[in-house]
């Protein structure tokens, strides 16, 4: 089977430019696959570099050296880390999806709004993408009159109800999670949980950062700990 994700030899660092210029390695030599159908899980303890690589993966992150090779729909696959911006967004639309922590959308516009946007996006009529984005806050109980409101004045887990929406409504076959369900309470979480099972099931590919203990085991077919991919201290 061909891995929907293939990194190799990845390696990112930081300057500090406040700092008097201060270069701070993260990331060295990371290398790891990931499959249709599976969800790899990024261990290690906070600051180890597990955010870096989902970035890296997105292409927020530029990373320094290494290949990010994403198998794509249609075409070939592209080399995330070599890409310019505008493939980069491309692979976004169709390809790759992200689950961050925190929602970051415009202020004004309605939580279903902006759940339907991803499809949107990709050509579908405005009546489809909304019933599926009510669908999907209905699936993980966000109130409905809430749907109609911008979430800029909801709770940190209504929030993120909206962000995992949004993320799971495109069907990216590559979705990254970061802690989707660190904000949930129990019942919420358990939805999130079947979700990604649901899409496992159906071919789709996670790479993703659980901090719940439960939630990682519930979920994840391997685990990676990326403090294998520690710099090594100079002599």
């Amino acid at each position: 089977m061909q891995a929907r994700l293939h990194a190799a030899d990845l390696g990112k660092s930081f300057t500090m430019h406040l700092r008097g210029g201060i270069h701070l390695p993260v990331i060295a030599d990371a290398s790891f696959e990931v499959y249709p159908g599976e969800c790899v899980a990024l261990g290690g303890p906070s600051g180890s570099g597990k955010s870096s690589i989902l970035k890296m993966v997105y292409g927020n992150y530029a990373a320094d050296r290494g290949v990010i090779l994403l198998a794509r729909q249609k075409g070939e696959p592209v080399d995330i880390a070599r890409a310019d911006p505008r493939t980069i967004l491309a692979a976004r639309q169709s390809d790759i999806g992200y689950v961050s922590q925190f929602l970051r959308v415009v202020p004004r516009i309605a939580a279903r709004d902006l759940v339907a946007e991803p499809l949107l996006e990709r050509g579908a009529q405005r009546q489809e993408a909304r019933a599926k984005a009510d669908a999907l806050l209905s699936r993980l109980n966000l109130p409905e009159r809430l749907w109609h409101l911008p979430p800029a004045t909801f709770s940190g887990g209504e929030q993120q109800r909206v962000n995992i929406a949004r993320g799971f409504i495109a069907g990216h076959p590559l979705l990254l999670l970061d802690e989707p369900t660190a904000s949930l309470d129990a019942a919420n979480r358990d939805v999130v949980i079947a979700l990604i099972n649901e899409g496992k099931a159906a071919g789709t590919s996670f790479l993703g950062i659980f901090h719940d203990g439960e939630t990682r085991g519930r979920v994840a077919d391997r685990e990676i700990d990326v403090t294998r991919f520690a710099p090594r201290a100079a002599a």
